[in-house]
């Protein structure tokens, strides 16, 4: 599977009783595949996976495959605090028809670096499917070490990283070591045009499930060497970005959504609704974006 274009760790909508609202889902979906998203991350952290049961997580991943079809790639976070549980959660995706994994240490238990390494080495050994690695260490507890993840590009199963560390010059050691067959995703919202002009070409991000097209924009413009494109629509939506990835990220993902004509309600306990100062103040500063989308 070769890792490159947006893909959107899509939202779950719910309805007023907190439960999925599937025809909100399917209408999202269509709204980013029609925007030209590459694929679609289902059961990641913007999703909320962490608040489904078994049960709820089969709908929503059913739900997604089914509906997207062959329309974009399909990739499935099977996240769990131990090896064996992603290793399950895997099995059942691709039973679905997913064709990729996106996936972080267990969270929790801080894994030493060579359980981390053997945790990823057994889920591709076990499930032998595609597997996006996931550094995000303000959730998970523990950071994938370079070395780490130089090592584990040479198995044929790990076809990138998705790097949310917000530490660049990680980013740049791996872009820079030239790992065959290997992506290095980016996963800090705020460091797309950083990824592009280094020669990234993937880019997994929350904000793009409300702006699509500006992300997908950005990557066909680097293709292009286009970096003036790249560098004026990064700016368009950095003050978005940054007031996102500030605090309430999942709230704001779906005020965004919202705000786009794709209303997907609230989140789920323990996250809570923002203030409306908070509310207010984002979507004013995501107002001109919209007001310049629809000239």
């Amino acid at each position: 599977m070769k890792v490159e274009g947006v893909y959107v760790p899509v939202v779950t909508p719910f309805d007023a009783a907190g439960q999925v609202d599937f025809p909100a889902l399917g209408r999202l979906l269509d709204f980013q595949i029609s925007a030209g998203v590459k694929g679609i991350v289902a059961c990641g952290t913007t999703g909320e996976y962490y608040t489904f049961d078994s049960a709820e997580r089969d709908s929503v991943l059913g739900f997604i495959a089914d509906h997207v079809a062959d329309r974009a790639q399909l990739i499935a976070g099977i996240n769990d605090l131990y090896t064996a549980g992603s290793v399950a959660k895997a099995k059942a995706a691709k039973a679905m028809g997913y064709q990729g994994l996106m996936l972080a240490p267990p969270i929790y238990c801080l894994p030493q670096e060579a359980e981390i390494i053997q945790h990823y080495k057994t889920v591709s050994a076990e499930t032998d499917m595609p597997i996006i690695m996931y550094n995000f260490p303000a959730r998970s507890g523990v950071e994938i070490s370079v070395e780490a993840v130089i090592e584990l590009s040479q198995d044929k199963n790990i076809v990138g990283i998705k790097e949310s560390s917000g530490d660049f010059s990680r980013a740049l050691a791996l872009i820079n070591a030239k790992l065959n067959d290997f992506e290095v995703v980016c996963g800090s919202d705020d460091q797309g045009a950083d990824y592009l002009l280094w020669g990234s070409r993937s880019w997994i991000g929350g904000v793009a499930n409300y702006l699509p097209a500006q992300h997908v924009a950005m990557i066909e413009a680097a293709k292009q060497n286009d970096f003036v494109t790249v560098r004026n629509t990064m700016q368009e939506m950095l003050a978005v970005i940054q007031n996102q990835e500030s605090a309430d990220y999942n709230q704001k993902a779906k005020l965004g959504c919202a705000a786009v004509g794709h209303p997907v309600g609230g989140v789920r306990p323990p996250l809570q609704a923002i203030s409306n100062t908070d509310s207010e103040v984002f979507l004013a500063t995501l107002a001109p974006l919209l007001t310049r989308a629809s000239h």
